[in-house]
């Protein structure tokens, strides 16, 4: 018989080499040989002068423990844990919570792969809603209402002139955005502020008002290209996001600003991001 798979029986107790022990059990001796170096399983012989390890029936339960927490997705360090007296249930408890969590974000990721498949009424397809946090920033802003979007590039050359006499410097990304204090998307009197990220808070002017904007945790956010007057498919597209996917606005909407008439030659260039501050319905 091959050495590795040899068994003894010395004083009533059966000892199994490691081989052996290995194959009854469906653990490699690889493994088993690395539960040894880190003190999770150690053999309950060596041989002196070959090196052979042995393993009693006595030491299955621990093993049957170590496979069984291994299948459940714990670490050898918790296992360790577990085995220098901290109780199994409370381990358990932790992996479940885990799990739980794990299974809440992979369930909303299914919603969302659902989502873009669907592809609701054939007008919100082009859109990925992602979440992410917006920073806090310091801005400086203009509020006003205007009868259209068109509007705003009227008031755009002011605020910058104005921005430039007091000194101000733009943040780093730049971050230019409008909150729109409707609520919603509007195409006639609508009640905008126009922010500009800044390095630090300047007096205000007659023309600007210097602001700190604090951070946003969660925003479905979703890049619309090309016109302004698409902004209703994006807004729409990030609205059916948040209602499918378990989440509620509490607050009002931003467009940012990324690529525009300023830097782009072809409207079909502009980029803007429609941001939605969002949280989990409970």
């Amino acid at each position: 018989m091959n050495e590795t798979y040899h068994c003894e029986r010395k004083e009533n107790t059966v000892y199994y080499k490691i081989g052996l022990f290995s194959k009854m059990n469906r653990v490699t001796i690889k493994a088993l040989r690395h539960y040894d170096e880190i003190g999770l399983l150690t053999p309950a012989f060596i041989e002196k002068f070959t090196g052979y390890r042995y393993y009693t029936s006595e030491q299955l339960p621990i093993l049957h423990q170590i496979l069984a927490l291994r299948e459940m997705g714990f670490t050898l360090d918790e296992i360790k844990q577990v085995q220098g007296g901290i109780p199994e249930r409370n381990l358990l408890q932790q992996k479940k919570l885990e799990l739980m969590h794990k299974i809440a974000e992979d369930t909303m990721r299914l919603s969302q792969v659902e989502s873009y498949l669907a592809k609701n009424d054939g007008d919100t397809g082009e859109y990925h809603v992602i979440l992410k946090e917006l920073p806090q920033v310091i801005v400086a802003s203009i509020r006003t209402i205007v009868p259209g979007y068109d509007s705003l590039f009227h008031i755009l050359p002011p605020m910058g002139a104005e921005m430039e006499r007091l000194g101000c410097v733009c943040a780093v990304p730049e971050y230019c955005f409008n909150i729109y204090h409707d609520g919603e998307y509007r195409e006639t009197d609508v009640d905008v502020e126009i922010c500009e990220a800044v390095t630090e808070k300047k007096a205000d002017s007659d023309l600007l008002t210097f602001k700190i904007i604090n951070r946003v945790e969660n925003a479905a956010c979703a890049l619309h290209k090309g016109s302004y007057m698409g902004f209703p498919r994006a807004y729409n597209a990030v609205l059916k996001w948040v209602e499918n996917n378990g989440y509620e606005i509490i607050d009002n909407p931003r467009e940012s600003y990324i690529d525009g008439v300023w830097n782009k030659d072809s409207e079909a260039d502009w980029l803007t991001e429609i941001q939605f501050p969002v949280r989990k319905l409970s």
